[in-house]
Protein backbone atom coordinates (compact mmCIF):
# COMPACT_ATOMS: atom_id res chain seq x y z
CA UNK A 1 0.00 0.00 0.00
CA UNK A 2 1.66 3.32 -0.87
CA UNK A 3 1.44 6.02 1.58
CA UNK A 4 -0.21 9.67 0.89
CA UNK A 5 2.53 12.44 0.86
CA UNK A 6 1.91 15.15 3.09
CA UNK A 7 0.99 18.76 2.14
CA UNK A 8 4.70 19.62 3.31
CA UNK A 9 6.04 16.83 1.36
CA UNK A 10 3.71 17.40 -1.65
CA UNK A 11 5.51 21.08 -1.61
CA UNK A 12 8.94 19.45 -1.61
CA UNK A 13 8.42 17.52 -4.04
CA UNK A 14 6.95 19.94 -6.49
CA UNK A 15 9.86 22.99 -5.74
CA UNK A 16 12.37 20.19 -6.61
CA UNK A 17 10.66 19.24 -9.69
CA UNK A 18 10.39 22.83 -10.42
CA UNK A 19 13.87 23.04 -9.84
CA UNK A 20 15.08 20.30 -11.57
CA UNK A 21 12.87 21.84 -15.00
CA UNK A 22 14.24 25.04 -14.29
CA UNK A 23 17.77 24.15 -14.42
CA UNK A 24 17.22 21.89 -17.66
CA UNK A 25 16.00 24.73 -18.95
CA UNK A 26 19.25 26.81 -18.23
CA UNK A 27 21.42 24.24 -19.28
CA UNK A 28 19.51 24.26 -22.75
CA UNK A 29 19.40 28.07 -23.55
CA UNK A 30 23.26 28.18 -22.47
CA UNK A 31 23.59 25.42 -25.14
CA UNK A 32 21.75 27.44 -27.94
CA UNK A 33 23.83 30.41 -26.57
CA UNK A 34 27.03 28.34 -26.75
CA UNK A 35 25.79 26.79 -30.55
CA UNK A 36 24.95 30.84 -31.53
CA UNK A 37 28.19 31.85 -30.48
CA UNK A 38 29.97 29.07 -32.38
CA UNK A 39 27.62 29.98 -35.66
CA UNK A 40 28.94 33.49 -35.59
CA UNK A 41 32.46 32.96 -34.46
CA UNK A 42 32.31 30.95 -37.84
CA UNK A 43 30.54 33.53 -39.56
CA UNK A 44 33.10 35.96 -38.77
CA UNK A 45 36.37 33.60 -39.50
CA UNK A 46 37.68 33.66 -43.19
CA UNK A 47 36.34 30.59 -44.64
CA UNK A 48 39.75 29.51 -46.25
CA UNK A 49 38.10 28.47 -49.37
CA UNK A 50 39.56 29.10 -52.68
CA UNK A 51 37.43 30.38 -55.89
CA UNK A 52 37.57 26.71 -57.10
CA UNK A 53 36.18 25.13 -53.86
CA UNK A 54 33.53 27.89 -53.53
CA UNK A 55 32.67 27.32 -57.34
CA UNK A 56 31.95 23.54 -56.29
CA UNK A 57 30.00 23.99 -53.61
CA UNK A 58 28.12 27.02 -55.56
CA UNK A 59 27.73 24.77 -58.59
CA UNK A 60 26.20 21.79 -56.02
CA UNK A 61 23.76 24.31 -54.56
CA UNK A 62 22.37 25.69 -57.75
CA UNK A 63 22.30 22.56 -59.37
CA UNK A 64 20.19 21.12 -56.43
CA UNK A 65 17.63 23.90 -56.56
CA UNK A 66 17.78 23.99 -60.76
CA UNK A 67 16.50 19.86 -59.78
CA UNK A 68 13.94 21.19 -58.07
CA UNK A 69 12.45 24.06 -60.49
CA UNK A 70 13.81 26.72 -58.60
CA UNK A 71 15.41 30.09 -60.22
CA UNK A 72 16.93 31.11 -56.97
CA UNK A 73 18.55 29.80 -53.80
CA UNK A 74 18.87 31.15 -50.12
CA UNK A 75 22.49 30.70 -49.96
CA UNK A 76 22.83 31.53 -46.00
CA UNK A 77 21.31 33.67 -43.20
CA UNK A 78 22.81 35.54 -40.62
CA UNK A 79 21.96 38.18 -37.32
CA UNK A 80 22.29 41.39 -38.81
CA UNK A 81 24.79 42.65 -36.28
CA UNK A 82 27.11 40.49 -38.56
CA UNK A 83 26.65 43.75 -40.51
CA UNK A 84 29.02 46.99 -39.35
CA UNK A 85 25.82 49.19 -39.17
CA UNK A 86 23.27 46.06 -37.83
CA UNK A 87 21.78 45.76 -41.29
CA UNK A 88 20.24 49.24 -41.26
CA UNK A 89 22.28 49.92 -45.49
CA UNK A 90 20.82 46.63 -46.48
CA UNK A 91 16.89 47.38 -44.99
CA UNK A 92 16.85 51.10 -46.48
CA UNK A 93 18.63 49.76 -49.82
CA UNK A 94 20.96 52.23 -49.94
CA UNK A 95 23.75 52.68 -52.15
CA UNK A 96 27.22 51.07 -50.78
CA UNK A 97 25.19 48.68 -48.10
CA UNK A 98 27.60 46.49 -49.37
CA UNK A 99 30.72 47.77 -47.51
CA UNK A 100 29.03 46.81 -44.15
CA UNK A 101 29.46 43.49 -44.78
CA UNK A 102 32.10 41.35 -42.41
CA UNK A 103 33.04 37.80 -42.45
CA UNK A 104 31.41 35.22 -44.58
CA UNK A 105 28.64 37.18 -45.89
CA UNK A 106 31.48 39.64 -47.37
CA UNK A 107 33.24 36.64 -48.54
CA UNK A 108 30.48 35.41 -50.09
CA UNK A 109 29.38 38.94 -52.06
CA UNK A 110 32.99 39.01 -53.44
CA UNK A 111 32.93 35.99 -54.67
CA UNK A 112 29.46 36.83 -56.12
CA UNK A 113 31.03 39.85 -57.77
CA UNK A 114 34.16 38.23 -59.48
CA UNK A 115 32.97 35.01 -60.62
CA UNK A 116 29.01 34.78 -60.51
CA UNK A 117 28.21 38.18 -61.60
CA UNK A 118 29.92 37.81 -64.95
CA UNK A 119 28.26 34.70 -65.58
CA UNK A 120 24.71 36.43 -64.82
CA UNK A 121 23.90 35.25 -61.58
CA UNK A 122 22.11 37.94 -59.54
CA UNK A 123 22.55 37.97 -55.39
CA UNK A 124 20.26 40.63 -53.03
CA UNK A 125 20.99 40.37 -49.38
CA UNK A 126 17.46 41.20 -47.32
CA UNK A 127 16.00 41.15 -44.22
CA UNK A 128 13.99 38.41 -43.77
CA UNK A 129 12.43 38.95 -40.44
CA UNK A 130 11.60 41.59 -37.62
CA UNK A 131 11.03 40.41 -34.37
CA UNK A 132 9.81 43.26 -32.24
CA UNK A 133 9.50 45.43 -35.06
CA UNK A 134 13.16 45.77 -35.58
CA UNK A 135 15.13 44.64 -38.67
CA UNK A 136 16.72 40.94 -37.74
CA UNK A 137 18.09 37.84 -39.76
CA UNK A 138 19.58 38.91 -43.35
CA UNK A 139 19.35 36.55 -45.76
CA UNK A 140 21.84 35.73 -48.70
CA UNK A 141 19.48 34.99 -52.30
CA UNK A 142 21.11 33.63 -55.45
CA UNK A 143 19.06 33.59 -58.32
CA UNK A 144 19.49 32.91 -61.97
CA UNK A 145 15.82 33.52 -63.54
Amino acid sequence: MSKLMSVKELHMKMAEVEGAKASAALKAHEAAEAEKKAFIDHLLAPSGLTDEQAAQKASIIIGRAMENGLTSVQVLRFPNHICTDGGRAINQVEEGWETTLTGLPKEIYDYWKRQLRPLGYHIRYHIVDYPGGMPGDVAITLSWG
